[in-house]
């Protein structure tokens, strides 16, 4: 298979979700453009590196691209999180969907950044816990404490806002 080939399928796979966590870091759609094809550019000079997990490979380069351009524009990481557009059912669940993700995501945006990074990568990215201690150079363990912390975190804040969690 050509490198070109190789490519376009990591694309296809992965460069919607790799857009939406490096937008969300950085909060700006043709910066996250940019670097998403930044990303991919790194990973046509390295492919022949033979990385062994690819997806968390290229989160990686991204998170490095991402950060190393924040620094230089002398931003911190964004304590805000994108909002997802939600499903079009009536206007009533509707309106109580987007309160219900508004909270959510003020919640999340709450988080210290590395616990915060941690739910996005694991829930919005769908990334395994080994995945992310990968990315974020940390131990699985320290990953899975980090990730309960912030699900405690997470249902504090969401009961403080007057929602029921069981």
């Amino acid at each position: 298979m050509k490198d070109s080939q190789m490519i376009q399928i990591l694309y296809e796979a992965y460069g919607k979700e790799l857009f939406l966590y490096l937008y969300s870091l950085c909060k700006n759609p043709h910066q996250a453009e940019d670097l998403l094809q930044e990303t991919y550019v790194k990973a046509l000079l390295s492919l022949s590196m033979q990385h062994g997990n690819m997806r968390a490979w290229l989160y990686l380069v991204a998170r490095n691209l991402c950060f190393n351009a924040m620094k230089k524009e002398k931003h911190t990481v964004p304590a805000e999180v994108s909002q997802e557009k939600c499903a079009e059912p009536g206007i009533l669940e509707q309106y109580i969907q987007k309160e219900q993700n508004r909270a959510l995501y003020r919640a999340v945006a709450r988080l210290p950044s590395k616990k915060r990074e941690i739910v996005q990568l694991q829930y919005f990215s769908g990334l395994r816990l080994k995945e992310i201690a990968q990315i974020l150079q940390i131990s699985p363990e320290n990953a899975r404490v980090l990730s309960c912390r912030a699900k405690r975190e997470l249902k504090l804040y969401l009961e403080e806002e007057g929602y029921e969690l069981s």
